[in-house]
């Protein structure tokens, strides 16, 4: 009896958690960028100039602008990225539903990885959260925002930090270090996903999505 109950048990984990990784998608394969188009600002210079792999990591050149953008569309999932930098802490950003690939940036929310100032939103290219509210007494913007919430959850330079992100409905969770860093909803449901290229060289690894 004990023998049946402990080969159940087993199975029902077994499934578990085949279903958990067949929902896995890895949108970076450790191999090449076949699931990326991207954008060079003003399309300076090629874009294998920017974006690259190396030793199994995207590379991101962090000038000039630009950004790399999932060839698919995504609605509800989870985002896991992995993300460092090179030389010394600097500027970059995960795109989040991106509605419009314009050059040098899309119409999409930015989750900031700018050092310091990692889970901040940046409202990219006219997009607009219903949390975000634009001054009174002046222009909007061009890249309004929301700050995060908590103290820098960080890490140096030359270390790995980890961005959880939960989008559901348009609705935008951040965890930067599992650290809840933000919340906010984008009235726009479904785009692309991005990372962005500003500022120097950064590293991407682990970039998975598991839809819900």
């Amino acid at each position: 009896m004990k023998k049946n109950l402990l080969s159940a048990v087993l199975a029902i984990m077994f499934l578990a958690t085949s279903c958990n990784s067949s929902n896995e998608e890895k949108l970076f394969n450790g191999k090449d960028l076949s699931n990326w188009e991207f954008v060079v600002d003003g399309n300076s210079v090629p874009a294998d100039q920017v974006y690259s792999v190396d030793n199994g990591t995207i590379l991101i050149q962090g000038m000039p602008f630009g950004y790399m953008y999932t060839k698919k569309i995504y609605r509800n999932y989870i985002l896991n990225v992995e993300w460092r930098w090179v030389d010394e802490p600097t500027n970059s950003g995960i795109f989040l539903i991106i509605a419009e690939t314009t050059n040098p940036f899309p119409n999409g929310i930015e989750c900031q990885l700018k050092a310091g100032s990692a889970g901040d939103f940046v409202l990219l290219g006219g997009s607009d959260m219903l949390e975000y509210k634009a001054p009174e007494d002046r222009p909007r913007p061009r890249f309004g925002g929301i700050p995060k919430r908590e103290e820098s959850s960080e890490k140096p330079a030359g270390e790995w930090n980890k961005a959880k992100i939960t989008v559901n409905e348009g609705h935008i969770t951040v965890y930067i270090n599992d650290v809840l860093q933000n919340e906010g909803t984008n009235p726009v449901k479904e785009g692309h996903i991005g990372l962005q290229s500003e500022g120097k060289r950064i590293q991407f690894r682990n970039v998975t999505l598991i839809q819900e």
